[in-house]
């Protein structure tokens, strides 16, 4: 047996594990299939948190860009929220959602894996002094990203989460 063949064979099966949303083993950015929750789940785990949330629109219309929508909100972002509540100790207030008017993408707003923090001292003392700081994004925001691989970016008037997972929930 030739070994150029075998090799070829074994990269070919590597590349078929660990491909991006295909493979058996994926890894915190990898897109998976995500348990989806309505307005309503989501809204009634965060006020069992204690987390509160708010529009400038005062609404929760997905289809309307001044709202703040969960609807089609991934569970593991809902709880990756619970998780950052809890190991945090501070005042979370969410700002953004699933609702149009974020930037388009898979991990994105609409596809329930971003949220919108509010931001508050206590809250970024914790990102900045517990998390692992990873450079700047493509427009320039600096980024965190946590021990479970969620990766947070200062956005000037709000933290810009993605949740991969739900933080060690």
């Amino acid at each position: 047996m030739k070994l150029r063949p075998v090799l070829t064979a074994l990269a070919l099966v590597l590349g078929a594990l660990f491909a991006p949303g295909f493979g058996a083993l994926t890894a915190a950015g990898e897109a998976h299939a995500a348990t989806k929750i309505s307005h309503a789940t989501a809204t009634s785990m965060f006020r069992n948190s204690g987390i509160t949330w708010s529009s400038s629109g005062g609404c929760s219309d997905r289809y309307n860009s001044t709202c703040t929508s969960f609807e089609q909100l991934n569970l593991a972002t809902a709880q990756g929220a619970q998780t950052l509540k809890s190991a945090s100790g501070c005042a979370l207030n969410i700002t953004g959602g699933t609702e149009t008017g974020h930037a388009s993408g898979t991990y994105s707003h609409w596809n329930g894996y971003k949220l919108d923090f509010s931001k508050y001292t206590c809250l970024g003392s914790y990102i900045k002094n517990t998390f692992t700081y990873i450079g700047l994004r493509g427009d320039g925001a600096p980024q965190w990203r946590s021990g479970a691989g969620n990766v947070y970016a200062d956005e000037g008037n709000h933290w810009d989460v993605t949740f991969y997972n739900c933080g060690g929930c």
